[in-house]
């Protein structure tokens, strides 16, 4: 009988080939979309799961709050780890992380400058779960000068993995013991390295256990998972005992952060990695499930509004013996048939198209993501379930006439399937809304993002970094030798690469006796030399720059941003005095504020503009961040003299320039690619909706077609017919505006949030959204319509 079922199913769908092929490939785009959504929501959601004590790994982060001003920080100072693992019998172990550790591998005649390399204990290997191919985890970096190296590094320096171990290499000129290989780590992490480095001796107390100055991440490994909320719940009696002499009063939050929850709930300074977005996920599954049900919906109104070509044969089979359910059974056979071939069609445009998605996203995600068989499996339960969702209304609607009227071709009333079915429309309608208005926004939020002003010019500036600290000793030089040449306008040097979320802090104090006040400062803390401000064009507010005819500035002297003045209230910043540290005799540091500079953005717009301490640089090691300024022309006859320059003081190495513009335009390298990746899923949706506005004029055209022949006959124009068979289509397009719109504006001013610097949503938005999708219904339904209008009514007319 199921059998005889798919029969009729297969040669239904081969009798009306266009109902057939709108609905397969309406329903195989959908399913396209769907899954290659899916499988990107899927590698975000796996994100550091391969851990195998994952879920009792927690992170420490801290938040601070004060009248003015509040920090919520990713890193911690040196001194939580062993303290937080010594005062609470809920920590099994801790591991502290310095995200600062790249440098110069030199081994024989290989030279390789690595940027991603890590500092950090033997901890690190017994709670997180990476795989030793070489070497010991228990002791791999329990001294000094010790290495640990991912397979493909130590292939790269060495050969062969296997051959590693053991032998000794230089890193920036310091002998390094290589004591063990690790396969790669997954990049589905939320930090990833080539190589983790032990910390140097004393380098993890060598800040006098200073609570104040982060910049280190700070793990723990729970003995139980719920044991977080004893540690938060104590975090202001630990704040009170160990930070606030350091600190100053403040509203303080101990946070755990899981370390599953990072990747897409983290959006905290300093991140050690680039974190995806939860609200994008969510945006993501809503959109995949969205444009399936556009799909499902086409189904749904073309089949209901063909039961008239179908009522007879309704009628006979219920004459010879067929019941209500053998009918449904059989209509679902029909749509499980239609379902399970568009998958098939889905599979094939999927391997065609992931290619391109991978490119788009920067996934590598493959069909097969989760295994043969169960990918096979997730297909086929996939298309059994779609099928019958999709059956279920047209299966009860078309087994439900009566049997009588069935056989007389009559109807009945159908009010209530026709009311069914336009708010299906409806419904399709208001979905590609939404979807048209969120990218239109989406794109107006991504412009502002490259032209608002960042408080600097970063035109025409490019920036590199040095990674071998012995040329870090002749940057003057270096600066000195490109001046030379009337294409470079000037060269700063700094510590730290603006355009990125790195920047070092600390707390400041105000007082020339150096001891805590309530106006202690948390503040970014970058080292510049005098020429940082006027290469990168950054006006002053009052007050003087840096200068190099006052020798007195590099130990004295200070720049701080507008922000840091507003918010401790002062009118005149210039002449203050600021505890900025204490060295290494235990000595409180007091220096000067010269200047301050108007605000300059360090980051992406997603931050504001946070407080900001400039300093000269006390140490060489400093000066590994160039500046250049060059003038319009021949910008690669520029970059040519800068590589040769370069390459006069560093033989080994080439400099790797990054222009300034495109580091800022990286920060919103996630939102480009997963707002393009929404318009795009966008136009699908849009595209199977007016596949399903197509088929529903033209059954109505050939419905109507008698009607339209006598209309014409009767003189009606051309005009009138495309308007009688349009007009009740673009009703409901204005109505899934009026719905769409308030929908729209409150789900994007939700995504806004996400944002420290926005636009404002302009009403035209959702105005250029609805007549858009309404301009692109109308040409859908105007196509068929004037087809049906211009078909000599002779042809319609001659059976009568």
């Amino acid at each position: 009988m199921i059998k005889n079922y798919f029969k009729i199913a297969w040669r239904n769908l081969q009798k009306h080939k266009a109902f057939s092929f709108i609905n397969i490939f309406g329903l195989a785009m959908g399913i396209t979309a769907f899954w290659l959504i899916n499988l990107y929501i899927t590698d975000e959601w796996s994100y550091d799961r391969y851990n195998t004590k994952g879920d009792r790994i927690f992170r420490v982060t801290q938040h601070g709050q004060w009248n003015g001003g509040k920090f919520d920080l990713a890193i911690t100072s040196s001194p939580y780890a062993p303290t937080l693992k010594a005062e609470f019998p809920q920590v099994a172990d801790a591991v502290r992380i310095d995200g600062e550790g790249g440098g110069k591998l030199t081994f024989g005649d290989k030279n390789i400058n690595e940027g991603s390399m890590l500092l950090t204990e033997n901890s690190i290997f017994n709670i997180f779960s990476y795989q030793f191919l070489y070497g010991d985890a228990n002791n791999a970096l329990t001294k000094p000068q010790s290495i640990v190296l991912t397979k493909t590094l130590a292939e790269s320096v060495f050969g062969d993995a296997a051959m590693a171990t053991n032998k000794t290499l230089l890193i920036d000129g310091q002998p390094t013991n290589v004591t063990g290989v690790i396969a790669d780590v997954p990049v589905n992490s939320h930090f990833t390295f080539k190589a983790l480095r032990s910390f140097p001796a004393n380098y993890t107390t060598g800040y006098g256990g200073n609570w104040g100055n982060s910049n280190l991440y700070t793990y723990l490994l729970l003995k139980k998972t719920e044991d977080y909320k004893t540690i938060e719940a104590a975090g202001e009696e630990f704040f009170n005992k160990h930070i606030k002499n350091d600190l100053g009063p403040m509203k303080f939050t101990l946070q755990l952060q899981p370390l599953l929850d990072i990747h897409l709930r983290s959006n905290l300074s300093y991140e050690l990695g680039s974190n995806g977005n939860i609200t994008y996920v969510y945006i993501f599954s809503l959109t995949a499930l969205l444009i399936l049900v556009i799909a499902i919906i086409n189904y749904v109104n073309l089949t209901t509004a063909r039961s008239s070509i179908r009522i007879k044969e309704i009628g006979v089979r219920k004459v010879i013996g067929s019941d209500r359910a053998q009918l449904m059974i059989m209509f679902f056979a029909e749509c499980i048939l239609l379902t399970f071939i568009a998958t098939a069609f889905a599979a094939v445009i999927i391997q065609l198209v992931l290619p391109y998605f991978n490119q788009l996203s920067g996934k590598t995600l493959v069909l097969m993501q989760f295994g043969k068989f169960k990918t096979i499996a997730a297909f086929a339960g996939f298309s059994l379930v779609a099928g019958i969702l999709s059956g279920i209304y047209p299966a009860m609607f078309l087994s439900g006439f009566k049997t009588i009227p069935a056989m007389k071709g009559q109807l009945g009333n159908q009010f209530s399937t026709i009311l069914f079915r336009k708010s299906l429309v409806v419904f399709q309608f208001v979905i590609t809304i939404v979807m048209i208005a969120g990218s239109v926004i989406i794109y107006q939020q991504l412009n502002y993002f490259q032209k608002r002003d960042l408080g600097f010019n970063k035109a025409q500036t490019l920036t590199f970094h040095i990674n071998n600290h012995e040329i870090r000793e002749k940057v003057d030089a270096i600066k000195q030798q490109l001046l030379l040449n009337p294409a470079i306008e000037s060269v700063g040097v700094a510590g730290n690469p603006i355009g990125n979320n790195n920047i070092g802090g600390g707390d400041f104090n105000l007082g020339p006796d150096g001891k805590p006040t309530s106006e202690s400062k948390i503040a970014l803390n970058l080292q510049v030399d005098e020429d940082f401000v006027p290469t990168l064009q950054i006006q002053m507010a009052a007050g003087r720059n840096f200068s190099k005819s006052i020798a007195s500035d590099v130990t004295d002297a200070i720049l701080v941003n507008e922000t840091l003045v507003k918010e401790l209230g002062w009118k005149d910043a210039v002449g203050k005095q600021v505890r900025t540290g204490v060295d290494e005799k235990g000595k409180v540091i007091i220096q000067t504020i010269v200047g301050v500079v108007k605000d300059f953005n360090t980051y992406s717009l997603q931050h504001k503009i946070a407080p900001m301490v400039m300093s000269l640089p006390a140490e060489a090691g400093d000066k590994d961040n160039l500046y250049i300024r060059i003038r319009r022309g021949d910008v690669q006859a520029s970059l040519d003299y800068i590589s040769k320059v370069y390459s006069t003081f560093d033989i080994e190495n080439k400099a790797e320039f990054h222009f300034l513009d495109q580091n800022f335009a990286a920060q919103y390298q996630t939102e480009q690619k997963q707002g393009t990746i929404l318009l795009i899923f966008t136009i699908l949706a849009i595209s199977i909706a007016c596949l399903g506005l197509f088929g529903l004029v033209t059954f109505t055209a050939e419905q109507r077609i008698k009607e339209i022949g006598i209309r014409k006959v009767l003189g009606a124009s051309v005009a009138s017919i495309v308007s009688l068979l349009s007009t009740d289509l673009m009703r409901l397009v204005a109505i899934a505006v009026l719905i769409a719109s308030p929908i729209a504006w409150f789900a994007m001013d939700k995504w806004l949030q996400n944002f420290a610097y926005k636009i404002n949503i302009n009403w035209w938005v959702f105005l250029l959204a609805g007549g858009g999708a309404a301009l692109i219904a109308l040409v859908t339904v105007s196509f068929q319509s004037l087809k049906a209008a211009v078909t000599n009514p002779v042809k319609s007319l001659r059976s009568e």
